[in-house]
């Protein structure tokens, strides 16, 4: 899925660079050391899950505004609530398509 994340990312603008972290603790370092435009994460990640890491992000005053998409197979009222909460701007539930996230993208981007 992360694959398919990053293609779709790599297609909404010849000027993208996705970087990938392989569980949610590898993907706060790498935003604790860089300043990213729009940050995506899944719930259901290794070591740390997504919605800690849109909490701590929303902690880091560089990214206190960045866009944050939970994308996840959990579409129940209570978990997307949360994520809200917390801190994402937007959540897609699984199965995402290719152009779903790619259109997402863009708008979030553009703003």
């Amino acid at each position: 899925m992360r694959q398919v994340l990053a293609m779709a990312a790599k297609r909404s603008g010849s000027d993208i660079v996705v970087d990938e972290a392989g569980d949610g603790i590898a993907g706060l370092k790498m935003i604790k050391a860089e300043k990213y435009d729009l940050i995506v994460t899944d719930i259901n990640m290794p070591l740390m899950d997504g919605l800690k890491l849109v909490s701590l992000v929303r902690q880091d005053e560089r990214h206190r505004d960045t866009p944050i998409v939970v994308i996840t197979t959990e579409g129940g009222d209570e978990q997307r609530n949360r994520a809200f909460a917390l801190g994402a701007t937007s959540y897609l539930t699984k199965p995402v398509k290719g152009p779903e996230i790619t259109r997402k993208i863009k708008d979030l981007l553009a703003k």
